[in-house]
């Protein structure tokens, strides 16, 4: 069966997301990882690592930004801190990061992800070879290449199964460009709940926020592919993400402990298409009443992906 990773807003969340049957919580730290709810202390981090631990599960932490020469020299710091307090895994995108890994003699296993760049067996296999224990598939690969993507990649391949799409990322602060442009002072950060909109196309309402790492935007609806699980599971995708960005914190809990109700009901052989429609209509009730779901490019035709 798929490995669920999810992520954490608290450590009170986590307690909670661990006893709902998830096999490892991912956090990090807004200085090395990107669009996470929440940036965790060192002490906090090494707490989430002891909590994973004392349930048996592991602790997953996001070093995947992409690294200018100021903050790629702080990197080693911080891994050589990750791996004294025994993480289990991190996911990495920038190869400067690799090369910092391959001096260590201790270390955390590498997880890759380049976000869209990940389309392909070879690239992932490629990355395999250099320590990649698994990888990240990019949100735009349809059904059809992700069957052939699971049968040519030598490790686990991870699909998000809920939760928000990026659609680009700027180091720029385009937020606090416009906002002084306008000469207006106004909030940036993702509580804002600020929205951008296609010309022509009122249904569109991409998320976009601002931190330190720059500008983040978001595809309209939210991943949701409860319905799909079972058929993921049949293809061999090893490792289901459940990401929490844009949830609340108290319905994120119970949004995860969904999912891995349907996991364990498709292990025991006991899932069915009905017991997949009540999920769905739950997760309906739970998620933001700003953001819908839909499938993202899963069932999409490769020949209309360009």
């Amino acid at each position: 069966m798929a490995k669920i990773i999810a992520t954490v807003e608290s450590v009170a969340q986590a307690k909670k997301v661990l006893e709902a049957g998830v096999d490892a919580i991912q956090f990090g730290e807004d200085y090395f990882g990107l669009r996470l709810k929440r940036s965790f202390t060192r002490d906090e981090q090494k707490e989430l690592v002891d909590l994973a631990h004392a349930y048996g599960k592991e602790a997953d932490v996001l070093v995947n930004a992409i690294f200018h020469n100021d903050r790629i020299n702080q990197v080693e710091e911080y891994l050589r801190f990750l791996t004294s307090i025994g993480v289990d895994s991190i996911v990495v995108g920038d190869p400067g990061v690799v090369q910092v890994l391959k001096r260590l003699e201790q270390k955390p296993a590498m997880r890759y992800d380049m976000q869209v760049m990940v389309t392909n067996a070879r690239q992932i296999n490629f990355w395999a070879n250099r320590g990649a224990t698994s990888a990240v598939v990019a949100r735009e690969v349809p059904r059809d290449e992700l069957k052939a993507l699971v049968q040519g990649a030598n490790v686990p391949i991870e699909v998000l199964v809920y939760g928000p799409t990026a659609i680009h990322q700027s180091k720029r602060p385009l937020l606090e460009n416009y906002f002084n442009y306008v000469q207006k002072e106004e909030g940036r950060s993702r509580e804002r709940d600020l929205f951008i909109s296609e010309p022509m196309k009122d249904d569109t309402h991409y998320s976009i926020y601002e931190d330190i790492n720059g500008t983040h935007i978001f595809a309209s609806n939210d991943i949701n592919l409860v319905m799909e699980l079972e058929e993921l599971n049949q293809m061999g995708v090893g490792i289901w993400k459940i990401d929490g960005l844009f949830s609340e914190e108290e319905p994120y809990t119970e949004i995860v402990a969904i999912i891995t109700r349907l996991r364990e009901a498709i292990s025991n052989g006991q899932f069915n298409r009905e017991m997949a429609t009540i999920a769905y209509q739950k997760l309906s009730q739970l998620k933001r009443k700003n953001r819908e779901f839909d499938t993202g490019f899963y069932y999409k035709d490769p020949k209309e992906i360009q």
